[in-house]
This record gives structure tokens, sequence and C-alpha cells, in this order.
């Protein structure tokens, strides 16, 4: 029996690629057997080299998905240099904090539009791509604890969060039928530099780890096998889910 969980012949397109969850999971597909495109703002180079250390082809764009004036040529680019997209990796986004009383229309614009309205239209642009060309594909949001629960002082992150499990689930109705499953990982307190911040407030910091059973706060490869297994022929009876990868945090 081939293993289902194998990647070879594929290629993944994965958004903020260049550190932290992103890069894990561009990292893990590889392993698996993916070719991967990488989209960011800044450069890839380390993402570069630990792709093609496993064997696989890498190719990384420069785009700045805080408008989505970039989206369709991702999905164009990706196919043109690597020959299809099988898979999409909804992953770069960012967070920003203040008390609610206090939040900016600036701050909470530029989180929406990278976290939700950048995630809407490229998934959009590669399921396009997937039913126009009458391929199966694979699409995994990066949603949040937050697409759970309400969140303190970070209305446009959980907003936006809360959305992206929205709309991978009114995705999957649509597209189920046409071969392409879209889920999405919600990973749960993550040392990433999103996180920094929090993990720097020794109160805030003690009162989450206090609450998972897993008893650490997740690394970014804590992501790696479940987007592997939502990347593969595995997961093809799995659509709409909004899988925790939080340390029980959610079944505290």
């Amino acid at each position: 029996m081939s293993n289902p969980f194998d990647l070879s012949g594929k290629v993944a397109l994965v958004t903020g690629a260049n550190t932290g969850i992103g890069q894990a999971i561009a990292v893990a597909l590889a392993r698996a057997g993916a070719d991967i495109a990488a989209a960011d703002i800044v450069p890839l180079d380390e993402t570069k080299g630990l792709v093609e250390a496993a064997g696989r082809r890498f190719h990384g764009m420069k785009a700045d998905l805080t408008t989505i004036a970039p989206v369709a040529g991702l999905v164009e680019e990706t196919v043109a240099t690597l020959g299809q997209a099988d898979i999409l990796v909804n992953n770069a986004g960012l967070i920003r904090r203040a008390d609610a009383v206090d939040f900016s229309e600036a701050d909470w614009d530029l989180v929406m539009n990278i976290n939700i309205k950048t995630v809407f239209f490229l998934c959009q642009a590669f399921g396009r791509y997937a039913i126009d060309n009458g391929r199966k594909g694979k699409i995994i949001n990066i949603a949040s604890m937050l697409s759970f629960q309400g969140g303190i002082r970070v209305p446009s992150y959980t907003a936006s969060k809360s959305g992206v499990a929205g709309i991978t689930k009114l995705l999957a109705n649509e597209w189920a039928g046409k071969g392409i499953n879209v889920n999405a990982l919600a990973p749960g307190y993550v040392a990433t530099n999103n996180t920094a911040q929090l993990r720097a407030d020794a109160q805030r910091s003690a009162e989450i780890l206090g609450r998972i059973p897993a008893g650490r706060w997740s690394e970014p490869a804590d992501l790696g096998g479940p987007a592997v297994f939502l990347a593969s022929d595995a997961s093809d009876y799995v659509h709409g889910t909004i899988l925790p990868v939080d340390g029980g945090w959610l079944a505290r």
C-alpha cells in the first residue's frame, strides 16, 4: 500500500514562509516530497536553504499581502515556474494589540486586509485555477484559538480569525464536490514573533502556560505534521474542519 502522506510530485504555495509557522510548514511539506513556492514581503533565503536541503525545488516570490494586488500573480507564477499548484497554505498574517476603546482604524484595516481579505482572494485564485483545469487541490488556512474564543486586546485579529473559520467552511461547502479540500489549522499559543509581546508579559504568559495541558508553548514545528496530513491524500474526506493544534488548550 502506498504512503497516503507522500507529497511527491506535488507543488505547494505557502505565504508568510520566511520564519515561524509558515517556514515550519513549508519545510514539513518539502520533507514529505512537495516542491515549494513561497511568498513573503521579506527575503526567503533561510527557507530556501531548508527546502533545498530536503531535496526539493524552491521558488521565492516577493509579495505585499496587505493588498490583494499580487494574489492572482502568485498562483500564475507558481504554475509557470514549478509546473502546477496542488496545495495552498494561507499563513501570512499579523496582529495588533490595544484596548478595544483605543483601537485604531488603521490597525483594524491592516490586520483585516492581510488576515482575511487576502486569504479569501488567494483561495479564490487557487480555486479558480483548480476548477478551470479540472485539478484536485488542498487549501490549508491558518485559523487561531481566537476562531473559537474572544481574546483580549486584539479586536481585529479576533474578527479576522473568526472570519477565516467561516470562509473555510463556506468554501468547503462549495468546493468539496469539485475535488478541493478546504480546511484550517488553529494553532494554540506558539512561540513566534507575533507572540513575543505576549510572552514578555510575565503575568499573562504564566496564565496562558498554566492552562495548557501539554505544559509548554507550542513550537512552529508542531504544525508541520498536521499540515502534511491536510495536504495529503490521507485527508481526502476531510472538509471544512478547523483542526486545533493547541496542546489541549480548548479541552481545559
